[in-house]
């Protein structure tokens, strides 16, 4: 027996949060990850720190701010998509 039973509707609703929080999750650690390691690179290599980790850093969080918008406006279609299947016209 589950702590919260869900509605067969609801499922797939749930589902649908949890791939977005993840995927959105992913889309912000992974270019701040990667860029902050590569801006730590380039100062070992050339020093100026701790300049580049802080050009890195803004530059991820410029890509992931405009991978999350299109993401998002995605998102917001297939939920709309999902809603007119089950038959909640707004």
């Amino acid at each position: 027996m589950a702590l919260f039973p869900l509605d067969p509707k609801d499922r797939k609703y749930t589902l649908m949060g949890l791939r977005i929080v993840g995927d959105f999750g992913a889309t912000i650690a992974v270019p701040v990850v990667l860029f902050v390691l590569t801006g730590q690179w380039l100062e070992g290599k050339y020093g100026h720190a701790p300049w580049f980790t802080v050009g890195g850093f803004i530059l991820a969080a410029l890509l992931s701010g405009k991978m999350i918008y299109k993401k998002a406006k995605a998102y917001g279609k297939e939920y709309q998509e999902l809603d007119k299947k089950d038959g909640n016209k707004k």
